[in-house]
């Protein structure tokens, strides 16, 4: 049965579940794929080598899906920026009107997507850049957890608290990322208040991602401790999938003397890391993986994965309400107090007190 929540409203989609863009990862093959399921996929535009040949790849996915997917744009630090603008322009003029957007300083690019009517989905590792985020006008905020791949922020902030933080401050809807693989976990974030989750490391391991299947056959065979966070001391933390390269960068990172970042940039390649999604040595170079890893012991279809994950979190909500046996404790006709205030005669819970007058920015 499909699902009703902000986000399957919003972006045309039966299965509140997201394909998160991914580097190397997210062609048209996998986000065609993931979309024709019922959830939404994502091109990743810096996987093109230009704003033109984004538009031939958004033009490819259109031969392979009628259903809607979106674009990740992912603005990170660099000595020669890509033209980030210019791949906002390709979405904007190929009419793809869902955008994922992450990294920093994403206001002029929010602003001119915004603009042209695109519905913004911002990845946000802090309650401080969801705030920030909602301010630019993004639409939807995804939670990304310190369990996620990739960039983690510097705050080590694990979903269970984040996403409650999310649903106690946030004026717009959220989605869950990070440490996401099954139907009991959508389920979960759905109860923590998010709209919807968002996938990369799981759907990695389907038959559609176009990438080595030796990597596929490394995911199955890891498990949830497989990972390692590697540039930690510049501030620009990434979980890393836990191989031999990974290991000796966070050897060199350690132990580096002078503490610049040369020290452990050969074991950061981006380019060795492209080379292992084609070779299948996962040894070559560093690849992002969540500790998600510990929970995918498959390489299913796209399609099998998510009806799986819709079949899986239907039964989870349906047995959890099967949980409320009655009304509650509270006498018929005795009010809660309001949030913050110990009401008389009432069974507070002690760690009511501790809320009263806490305010959290």
């Amino acid at each position: 049965m499909p699902f009703s929540t902000a986000l399957t409203r919003q972006l045309g989609i039966k299965i509140p579940v997201v394909q998160g863009g991914m580097q190397w990862v997210g062609y048209a093959e996998l986000a065609s794929a993931v979309s024709n399921a019922g959830a939404l996929g994502i091109l990743t535009a810096l996987t093109q080598p230009s704003p033109s040949d984004l538009r031939k790849e958004i033009q490819r996915c259109r031969t392979m899906t009628t259903n809607p997917f979106g674009v990740n744009l992912t603005l990170l630090p660099a000595l020669v920026p890509p033209d980030y603008h210019g791949y906002a322009q390709a979405i904007i003029d190929e009419g793809v009107k869902i955008v994922e957007t992450a990294g920093n300083s994403p206001g002029p690019v929010i602003r001119q997507l915004k603009a042209a009517g695109c519905t913004v989905l911002h990845k946000c590792t802090t309650i401080r850049h969801a705030q920030s985020a909602i301010n630019l006008g993004v639409d939807f905020l995804s939670i990304d957890g310190f369990e996620c791949a990739g960039h983690v922020g510097e705050s080590d902030i694990t979903n269970f608290i984040l996403l409650s933080r999310a649903r106690q401050s946030l004026n717009v809807p959220f989605i869950a990322s990070g440490g996401f693989a099954d139907g009991q976990g959508l389920a979960a974030a759905l109860a923590l208040g998010a709209d919807g989750i968002n996938m990369g490391t799981r759907f990695m391991c389907t038959i559609e991602a176009p990438i080595h299947h030796n990597v596929k056959v490394a995911i199955v065979e890891a498990h949830e401790t497989d990972t390692e966070l590697v540039l930690r001391r510049w501030r620009n933390t990434s979980r890393l999938f836990g191989n031999r390269v990974a290991k000796e960068a966070v050897k060199a990172e350690r132990e580096s003397a002078s503490g610049k970042f040369e020290d452990v940039a050969p074991f950061v390649s981006g380019k060795r890391g492209r080379e292992v999604f084609v070779s299948g040595d996962v040894h070559h170079g560093v690849w992002t993986a969540g500790q998600v890893i510990g929970l995918i012991h498959d390489v299913p279809s796209c399609q099998g994965l998510v009806e799986r994950i819709e079949r899986e979190a239907e039964e989870t909500l349906e047995r959890a309400n099967t949980l409320i046996v009655g009304r509650g404790s509270r006498p018929p006709g005795q009010q809660q107090p309001p949030p913050g205030q110990v009401g008389r005669n009432m069974n507070n819970p002690g760690a009511e007190v501790w809320g009263i007058g806490k305010q959290k920015l």
